[in-house]
């Protein structure tokens, strides 16, 4: 057979009643034999391939001088010697597909897979020999990965940025819309997905210049930014990829969602423009007490307050401003907000869900958070630009960008030192961010160069938790999660201590955190953090969980060196990494034991979840069969450690209600979640559509 056709037999059981996981590994071998090695290019020496790759303007010259040939031939030759091998089909296709440099043609492979992770770790490193040697060996190894636009461009000459995303803020002024507009094209062409906040934006039939009902509201710049991603991608590597966040209480918010209805009418039909909903605390309220919701006029907030919308908490203002007769104002019934969030859902998936309060309770910075971005886990607060007529900048504010790479949960608690890896990928992520400079979009560049802000994710819990036998959302696996997360986020604030004391410089404004007046350290100096289950006391076995004495310490050295980086750790949902690394995606229970996906000329391939084995398949029970309850808990006892949010899709069968929905955002908001992504429902089969002996043949 050739390597599809075998990839294939995973979806049929064995005579046996097993699933064919050998298959797959055949697959992968027979892929690397037929089609990668005849269309690989070969070097006599580390030296002669370097200069070939330099010389015909692949590879940047400025990245490989920082080093010695000596070093350069150490660590290629490191790198080979670790005997990397992809651990399925769908890892190395995807890999040579999507990551691999190839020639400008197309024609041949220029880079395996240490040959890039090599590349990634000298370009992040900028010339410090141990630290490339030491981000190399967490990389190959698979404790760390880097997020899909650092592991693709790093070193190379045509490339995009090594930045995975950005979330822009728009003001309610026509100038600040073509700017927004303006960035999103800069930066999607550059290979980000592009996240931008329109609450602040007057609604439809507001005034313009004190003449009424002059304003078109949200949905004509939603049409317009929707264009500009399907206009502008990275070279055709990346397309272009955009999210619009609106406040709840915000007048447009019903024709907001409308847009995602499957009968829109097509002037308004927002076809691949992701949407996220803000929500804050008091809507719960007015539901839960069956009162008019009240929505308020972005245009008369900021006269009567001074201060645009996003700046103000609505819930602490909320019966204020219903009572001042300056703020126009519209209702709506608060229930059927929640009924209409729910049915668009049902039909799109959307929209994503910011719990506004819930995120600005945890945050530890001075500032607002008022959005999020295209996967829903970066939070971060920002500043608003001012602009003048020609669209230059009166002031320049704060713009948000994402530095993202993922551990393996599973590789990084194999490893028995997980201080180290964490101190390596924060390391990497801040690189990230001191090597990206976008001067096309001087708020994004301020933004970047003022906070260092960073996302250090986890992939691969539920791959664990199999191997090691434990029922995901289980006492023992919420117990597992909670330690594990509690130790990363010791590990990632130390190592960001290590680093404002080498450099002498902290992030702005870090004067005015809570990591600065110390309160941040409350919750794990006033309480000891330690498992609760004798399963987890084993797994936690030969690794450090830091005690209430080593928070202290923390707590003192941070007021000392202060830290670089003014956010750390965001979870993302970890696509195609996740193949290449062989993890299970997130921290989010797997959506098919053996995942169907369509992957262009090739069409179907299958994958096997990450540890699966047919000893072991109890244990990998799907997000479907699972529950979003389960989810829920698992995401909320993380999210405690996580400064910024966590991707969190929840997965439903085709029996679930626009009631069970509802009654699972209320759950997850009272259980501290910061934000949702995607809702998905499983489809049931078309009758006749079962394959006999097929594993996964839900059409």
């Amino acid at each position: 057979m050739d390597y599809h056709s075998l990839n294939a037999q995973l979806n049929l059981y064995a005579p046996d009643g097993s699933i064919q996981f050998g298959a797959d590994l055949q697959a992968t071998e027979a892929y690397m034999a037929e089609h990668v090695e005849p269309r690989r290019r070969h070097f006599a020496s580390v030296a002669e391939r370097l200069a070939y790759l330099v010389a015909e303007g692949y590879y940047e010259e400025e990245v490989l001088a920082q080093y010695s040939p000596e070093f350069l031939e150490q660590i290629y030759a490191e790198a080979a010697a670790m005997d990397f091998h992809f651990s399925s089909f769908l890892g190395a296709f995807k890999f040579h597909t999507s990551y691999a440099l190839k020639s400008f043609d197309g024609a041949e492979y220029l880079e395996n897979f240490e040959e890039r992770t090599v590349m990634v770790a000298l370009a992040l490193a900028a010339g410090d020999a141990d630290g490339a040697l030491t981000l190399m060996r967490e990389i190959v190894s698979g404790r760390f990965q880097p997020a899909t636009p650092t592991f693709l461009n790093a070193g190379k000459v045509a490339r995009g940025e090594l930045v995975s995303c950005f979330l822009l803020r728009i003001e309610d002024n026509m100038e600040s819309i073509a700017r927004g507009i303006n960035s999103a094209l800069q930066l999607s062409k550059r290979g980000g997905g592009v996240a931008l906040n329109l609450t602040n934006l007057r609604e439809q039939g507001a005034p313009i210049k004190r003449i009424q009902n002059q304003s078109s509201g949200v949905n004509p710049v939603m049409k317009l930014l929707e264009d500009s991603f399907s206009y502008a991608n990275q070279l055709g590597a990346r397309q272009g990829a955009g999210a619009v966040y609106l406040h709840a209480h915000h007048p447009d918010i019903l024709r907001f969602l409308d847009t995602k209805r499957e009968n829109a009418d097509e002037k308004i039909r927002i076809k691949t423009l992701s949407l996220g909903v803000v929500i804050p605390d008091i809507t719960f309220e007015l539901a839960k007490a069956n009162e008019p919701m009240y929505l308020f006029s972005p245009y008369d907030v900021e006269r009567v307050y001074g201060v645009p919308m996003t700046e103000i908490s609505v819930s602490e203002k909320y019966r204020e401003m219903v009572a001042d007769d300056r703020i126009r104002k519209y209702t709506i019934d608060a229930r059927h907000f929640f009924q209409t969030l729910a049915e668009i859902q049902f039909e799109s998936g959307y929209p994503y869900i910011v719990f506004e309060d819930t995120v600005n309770r945890a945050n530890p910075i001075d500032g607002r958070i008022s959005m999020s971005n295209l996967c829903s886990e970066i939070l971060q607060v920002s500043e608003a630009s001012e602009l003048n007529a020609d669209l230059s900048y009166e002031h320049v504010g704060k713009d948000i960008s994402c530095n993202l790479g993922s551990l393996n949960i599973a590789k990084a608690m194999d490893a028995k030192d997980l201080g180290r890896t964490v101190e390596t990928a924060i390391r990497a992520l801040t690189a990230v961010s001191d090597q990206t400079s976008i001067d096309s979009v001087p708020s994004i560049k301020r933004g970047n160069a003022g906070s260092h802000a960073i996302g250090l994710g986890q992939m691969n819990l539920h791959g664990y938790l199999g191997r090691e036998r434990i029922f995901y959302g289980s006492p023992e696996a919420l117990d597992f999660t909670n330690i594990y997360f509690y130790t990363v986020a010791y590990h990632a604030i130390r190592a960001s201590m290590l680093i404002a004391k080498e450099r002498g410089e902290t992030f702005e404004g870090f004067e005015r955190s809570d990591y600065a007046n110390g309160s941040f350290f409350d919750k794990y100096i006033e309480r000891e953090w330690v498992p609760e289950t004798q399963r987890v006391c084993e797994l936690f076995a030969g690794h450090h969980i830091p005690t209430q004495d080593d928070w202290r310490q923390l707590r003192s050295d941070v007021a000392e060196h202060g830290m670089y980086n003014q956010n750390l750790q965001a979870v993302p949902p970890t696509g195609s990494i996740s193949y290449i690394n062989h993890s299970t995606s997130s921290i989010h229970p797997i959506a098919s034991k053996i995942e169907i996906r369509k992957e262009g000329k090739l069409g179907r391939v299958y994958y096997p979840a990450a540890y699966m084995t047919n000893e072991n398949l109890e244990y990998f029970q799907d997000a479907y069969e699972i529950g979003p309850r389960a989810i829920i808990d698992t995401y909320a006892v993380a999210t405690q450690h996580v400064d910024q949010g966590l991707s969190l899709t929840l997965f439903y069968p085709d029996t679930v209600s626009t009631r069970d929905v509802n009654k699972n955002y209320i759950y997850a908001w009272r259980k501290g979640i910061k934000s949702l992504y995607y809702m998905r429902i499983r489809q049931a089969a078309l009758e006749g559509t079962e394959v006999e002996g097929c594993v996964s043949c839900m059409l």
